[in-house]
């Protein structure tokens, strides 16, 4: 969202200096180097509704770079790993009633041809998707998703948070049989460096491992950023750090406005990603429904983007107090492991090659009945001063489109320069 923010006011006219706290720019989709494999720390894929991220990659010159690729889904539930996403595969979920399997159907449905959302802001998840599928169909395709995501919050997610994850899913199919998704040669790291290119070549600067510690302010306007490199003097700041940490940067504001930010809760996630000397599944995504593997899926990203290995990603969606976020990190991948020999009986520790694991405080906003009410403002009273994170994006859910979406809207909202 930053590096979105900065291509776009570069591109009105702006001076513009990039405040990056990491060694590298790109957020959640940056890369590391996995044993020689460029990697993103936290997956990300396209889909064809993702128009912000296809419009960037047309300007920035790297359109040619997008592929898309037929994936599947899988369903592993009561022991056994179910092919999922189409109608013929609900149609044999074993163990599971006809009228269950219609009403699911049905939901699906009706999500993909509803436009608007205002009323589900104001139900909780469970109670909506209850009411269309009934007790057994929330407990059986929805309930671990929601407590493995969401831990104490399960029960309070907003409906319309559902509804757009189910959409922007659904829209990801190319026919009612075949889901499509797309991806970068190179992925997301392709994208970053043209971003950065593209801001380097029009003047702007990246600041990396320059974090923000201040928003300095007065006469009710902003003027600046402090860190400990320096200050850097500013009549405009897009703050796209996460709303928990917003706080401690207004620390010179003592007004009721700041208190709206500290509302707003984040999961934390532990991103387990795995190369194993053979694949678990045909399967991009795989769904899971077992209460003795505390997870809501796994994702093999290279059944989407060929690497020349296996890679799998297991994301662990905790509360940063959970005592499992303080895990070590072999006993992530232990853990990782016993799952995936779950789902294919025939992996054995000995088909791991290598693992490494990522943490973040603040990954997943928790996006409560009532979420759109909490939300502040993007320009708050501070003459100057935007403020969003990925909770802005409700009630889409965290995407590369939804933060092109928002970082150039901020954007384009600064008063021209004189």
């Amino acid at each position: 969202m930053g590096l979105a923010a900065a291509y776009q006011a570069l591109c009105d006219g702006h001076q513009v200096s990039v405040l990056e706290a990491a060694p590298e720019a790109g957020g959640m989709s940056a890369h590391f180097d996995f044993g020689g494999v460029s990697l993103e720390r936290f997956y990300h894929f396209i889909c064809r509704s993702d128009q912000p991220t296809l419009d960037l990659l047309q300007e920035v010159g790297i359109s040619n770079k997008l592929n898309w690729k037929e994936t599947s889904m899988g369903f592993y539930s009561q022991g056994q790993l179910l092919p999922w996403g189409d109608p013929l595969s609900l149609l044999r979920v074993p163990r599971c009633s006809l009228m269950t399997k219609v009403r699911y159907g049905l939901f699906v449905f009706a999500c993909m041809h509803r436009s608007d959302w205002t009323t589900l802001e104001k139900i909780d998840a469970k109670t909506w998707v209850t009411r269309w599928c009934g007790a057994d169909g929330y407990n059986r395709f929805w309930r671990s998703l929601l407590d493995y995501k969401f831990h104490e919050y399960s029960d309070r997610i907003s409906a319309a948070w559902m509804w757009s994850r189910i959409r922007r899913v659904g829209e990801s199919r190319k026919s009612m049989m075949t889901e499509e998704l797309g991806y970068l040669e190179g992925g997301s790291k392709t994208l970053v460096e043209a971003m950065v290119n593209a801001i380097d070549s029009r003047g702007g600067q990246i600041h990396l491992n320059t974090a923000a510690h201040a928003i300095q302010i007065e006469n009710n306007k902003v003027t600046g950023i402090e860190t400990a490199k320096g200050n850097f003097p500013s009549d405009y700041v897009i703050s796209t750090v996460p709303t928990p940490l917003v706080s401690k940067l207004l620390s010179q504001v003592d007004a009721p406005w700041k208190l709206a930010y500290e509302r707003i809760h984040a999961m934390g996630v532990c991103c387990v990603i795995m190369k194993l000397k053979r694949s678990v599944s045909s399967h991009f995504w795989i769904n899971i429904e077992d209460k003795a593997i505390e997870i809501p899926g796994v994702i093999e990203f290279s059944n989407l983007r060929e690497v020349g290995h296996t890679i799998v990603y297991i994301p662990y969606y905790l509360p940063s107090h959970h005592p499992k976020f303080a895990w070590t990190k072999d006993a992530f991948i232990q853990d990782s492991m016993r799952c995936l020999m779950k789902l294919n009986l025939t992996l054995t520790m000995d088909d791991l090659v290598d693992a490494s694991v990522f943490r973040l405080k603040h990954a997943q906003p928790v996006c409560e009945v009532g979420f759109a009410s909490l939300l502040p403002p993007v320009q708050t009273p501070i003459e100057g001063l935007q403020i969003a994170d990925t909770a802005f994006y409700y009630p889409e859910d965290r995407s590369i489109a939804e933060s092109i979406r928002l970082g150039r809207k901020m954007a384009r909202e600064i008063a021209c320069t004189p």
